[in-house]
């Protein structure tokens, strides 16, 4: 069955993927988009550059799907160094590894401390381990809830789309860049870092719109595997007006990473270009505390932050999403 994609889905230059149907065939192509209307596709060589071969257009009635993928080449390992970097910065409360799945449980509501992640190296070739997995998360009483990053996540991806039950978050970019290069902040307002959050930084803080539990905020100022730093602008009369949690953490590469997330600008200092200010401030910071690199997660349907970020110096670099099961027969 062919299908129609949204000219917002994909445009001229963007790296994809393109399943077509030819007779009673299925086969991909990987490459960049030369033409959108006919769909034309540039095919890449090995290790991801543009090639010399020949275009292919596919026609409508070929199309089965097309997805957007990371504009760079991005193995398979550069995705889990990112991901444990952040597994090590969101923690929850307590963690167990089941094979090569890591699940963690916590106060904070968010679904990077309370998941279930696909880290290790062989993960792809060993069962789901849903049983554990199960009992780890009921006697918690919470839903069994996995971190799906693509490639990585490819298996239990297949497994959760087979099977009853389980319901999928909207994808989330991952973003990440070097700590090169990076632009000077304007100095308009004063940037401090701490080693806890206080009252004012606590008092900004919300997740997705929603006001966190004490025991929650409580939990985004514990000990993780590396070091806190609870960013914020003040302004001339020396009130909080934009805040944001950044973490250090290594990946098994010896890849020191700054991830920041949280970021809160009061309102009636929004559209200023605090977010920017902000960001750059804590790029600063991580390049004198020795980060090699940045990564931030954004929600794909978040335009005006993948525009900041973007404008940040952030490129994708993969994406990842979540699979709760909401009820049924868990197997």
């Amino acid at each position: 069955m062919s299908r129609i994609f949204r000219s917002d889905e994909v445009g001229v230059g963007d790296r994809v993927v393109v399943r077509r149907k030819i007779g009673d065939q299925f086969s991909d192509v990987i490459g960049h988009v030369e033409s959108i209307d006919p769909l034309v596709i540039r095919p890449q060589e090995v290790g991801g550059y543009p090639s010399f071969l020949p275009t292919v257009e596919i026609t409508p009635e070929e199309l089965h799907v097309i997805k957007r993928l990371s504009p760079r080449m991005i193995r398979n390992s550069d995705i889990r160094a990112v991901e444990v970097a952040t597994a090590k910065a969101f923690p929850g409360r307590e963690s167990q590894w089941f094979g090569g799945w890591l699940a963690r449980a916590g106060e904070e509501i968010a679904e990077r401390s309370n998941s279930a992640a696909p880290l290790g190296r062989s993960v792809g070739f060993e069962p789901l381990p849903l049983k554990e997995l199960n009992e780890f998360y009921s006697d918690r009483n919470m839903p069994v809830q996995l971190l799906i990053p693509e490639r990585i996540g490819a298996s239990a991806e297949k497994h959760v789309l087979a099977e009853p039950g389980w319901e999928l978050s909207p994808e989330i970019v991952v973003m990440t860049r070097e700590l090169t290069g990076i632009p000077s902040p304007t100095g308009r307002l004063t940037f401090r870092i701490d080693n806890e959050p206080d009252a004012d930084w606590l008092a900004m803080y919300h997740f997705r719109g929603q006001e966190l539990p004490v025991a929650a905020l409580r939990e985004l100022s514990a000990k993780i595997d590396g070091e806190l730093g609870f960013g914020r602008l003040l302004n001339d009369d020396r009130a909080t007006v934009a805040i944001t949690r950044g973490t250090l953490t290594e990946s098994e590469d010896g890849t020191r990473w700054l991830g920041y997330s949280a970021v809160e600008v009061a309102p009636e200092f929004r559209r200023q270009g605090l977010g920017t200010e902000l960001g750059v401030q804590m790029l600063h910071w991580g390049c004198e505390e020795g980060a090699d690199s940045a990564y931030l997660q954004v929600i794909s349907t978040n335009r005006a932050g993948l525009g900041l970020y973007n404008k940040l110096g952030f490129m994708e670099h993969h994406r990842h999403r979540y699979a709760t099961f909401r009820g049924g027969q868990l197997g």
